[in-house]
This record gives structure tokens, C-alpha cells and sequence, in this order.
């Protein structure tokens, strides 16, 4: 049988543990900001030229009407 003082004890270091493992995550450097942001910004592009596709296809579309 297990004892409720070893239970709580094992949950206590648990948590402690949990608590020091999510402290020592690595920060991100300036390269990996710039990255994040050229990401960001190729994604974006993307998104306008598929919208210029989608208006060139809607314009070739409305003249064959």
C-alpha cells in the first residue's frame, strides 16, 4: 500500500522538477528572431501573389462570359 507522505512527496518533486525543466528552455538569438521574421514575411508575399492570381483568374474568367 501506498503512503499519502510518499505520494505528496513525489508530487512535490515532480512539480519542482517540471518547474526547472520549463526555466531552462533556450532563448532565441537574433538569427532565429530574423528568421522568424523572413518567415513571416515570405508567408505574407505568398498570400498577395495568390490573391493576384485569384484576381487575374476572376478577370480572364469574366471576359469569357
Amino acid at each position: 500500500m501506498i503512503k499519502p507522505g510518499k505520494t505528496l512527496g513525489a508530487a512535490v518533486m515532480l512539480a519542482a522538477l517540471l518547474v526547472a525543466l520549463s526555466g531552462c528552455q533556450k532563448k532565441e538569438g537574433p538569427v532565429e528572431q530574423a528568421g522568424k521574421k523572413v518567415d513571416e514575411a515570405t508567408q505574407k508575399v505568398g498570400q498577395e501573389i495568390e490573391k493576384a492570381g485569384d484576381k487575374i483568374q476572376d478577370a480572364t474568367q469574366g471576359d469569357k462570359k
